[in-house]
């Protein structure tokens, strides 16, 4: 479970401050798969880094209950002259879970071959959240941090990257941000809607969807 209280974060412009999140009172349940929805700057990947723990926010707090995955596909913390397979030791190091088990299931999941072990500043972007995936996939946390990653590589791999998301949700909620509306209806049971600052949350994906394509008709 997630919850906020009198969130506020805003940034600095040449026409003062520009709000994303205004005294944003929300809660995520508890197992539940939730899309963040809104246009462009509407502040999703602000929320998302908020409740990672990687930005702060200007005011107001965040509780939570239970483990935070970092934001999948998010490769920052990966140290770029260290293999994909030795960032994934040292992560299962950190996390205490079995060494083996989690880099058998990256190097299968990944299906980055040779480059596994190679140093991860070769890595293309895609390669880079491959990995990430990968690697959050294989732990079990309560609620997992998902920012755009679903549509990284081919066909094949995204249709692996839902199934093992989906698995993944039968234990777990998730906060997921993708600009596909296909991808929130099938990884998605609820929805919330970010506009001017403010965040509305919808227990129905399709209330949510429709609520989100009116605001982006009248945002045209």
């Amino acid at each position: 479970m997630i919850e906020l209280r009198n969130l506020t974060k805003s940034f600095p412009t040449r026409w003062g401050r520009k709000y994303v999140l205004k005294d944003v009172n929300l809660t995520f349940p508890a197992g539940m798969s939730v899309a963040l929805m809104g246009r462009n700057g509407a502040g999703k990947s602000t929320l998302l880094q908020i409740i990672a723990g990687n930005m702060n926010p200007d005011s107001g707090q965040m509780i939570t209950r239970g483990s935070l995955s970092f934001p999948v596909g998010f490769a920052g913390s990966f140290h770029r002259d260290l293999s994909g397979a030795q960032n994934t030791r040292f992560i299962a190091r950190i996390y205490g879970i079995d060494t083996k088990e989690l880099t058998d299931f990256v190097q299968e999941f990944t299906a980055l071959g040779r480059n596994f072990y190679l140093p991860v500043r070769g890595y293309s972007s895609g390669m880079k959240a491959r990995l990430a995936f990968g690697v959050s996939m294989g732990i079990q946390f309560d609620t997992y941090l998902v920012d755009e990653v679903t549509s990284v590589g081919d066909r094949a791999f995204r249709t692996r990257s839902a199934e093992v998301f989906k698995d993944r949700m039968a234990h777990s909620g998730a906060v997921v941000v993708t600009h596909s509306i296909p991808e929130m209806r099938n990884l998605c049971q609820a929805g919330v809607v970010l506009e001017n600052g403010h965040a509305r949350f919808y227990d129905d994906i399709e209330e949510a969807l429709d609520v989100h394509i009116r605001t982006m008709d009248n945002s045209k």
